[in-house]
């Protein structure tokens, strides 16, 4: 008699990680210094996971990351158009024209930005920095919401400076539905992938 055969595991779904960054730490999974925790290795076990976008290693918050390469390439590109909403710390007081030139886009080095969402908020309920911001005692500071549609290399710091307002602290809080709502930085939760880059 012929054993049956054993039967396969069924491949595990897709899935998507939502994990709030720390400042500090590198969006890729080696080549940190060594016994440092300053890479996604130190944070997130599992395996088959990349990065879908990139976070400067002094920036925090959210950053999505999928073991589905379809999914990985969709939110990454600028085509979709997929809003991110950076809470951004700048120093001294950007008036109304400041931030009438972020709404209008910005030239940079490399060509104008689009049009940007740029509102002055109340400073938010956010865990302390580590390390902390360096403030100078003379120079006020002030908080921003910026909500952009393309990723840019360090854009939203590029283009608060081309308002004569360098960024003390950015922290991005979305990405299209996906939030950092009940994440503290360096936890991280896993979601079923959904159908595309847009449903959160």
């Amino acid at each position: 008699m012929i054993p049956p055969r054993p039967r396969r595991a069924a491949p595990a779904a897709p899935c998507l990680i939502l994990f709030n960054k720390p400042c500090g730490v590198l969006t890729q999974f080696s080549g940190g210094a060594p016994g440092a925790r300053d890479t996604l290795a130190a944070f997130i076990d599992r395996p088959g996971v990349y990065p879908a976008g990139r976070l400067d290693k002094d920036s925090e918050g959210l950053l999505l990351l999928t073991d589905d390469g379809r999914f990985q390439a969709r939110v990454a590109d600028p085509r979709f158009k997929l809003p991110k909403t950076y809470l951004v710390q700048v120093e001294g007081a950007p008036d109304d024209a400041a931030l009438d030139r972020l709404r209008q886009g910005v030239v940079l080095n490399d060509g104008p930005t689009r049009p940007a969402g740029a509102d002055r908020i109340a400073p938010p309920d956010l865990w302390p920095r580590d390390p902390p911001v360096r403030f100078r005692k003379t120079v006020p500071d002030c908080w921003l919401r910026l909500t952009l549609r393309e990723g840019r290399n360090r854009q939203v710091r590029r283009m608060t400076a081309e308002i004569g307002h360098p960024t003390l602290r950015l922290v991005r809080w979305s990405i299209g539905d996906w939030t950092l709502e009940g994440l503290a930085p360096g936890e991280w939760r896993v979601l079923p992938l959904p159908a595309g880059p847009g449903a959160g």
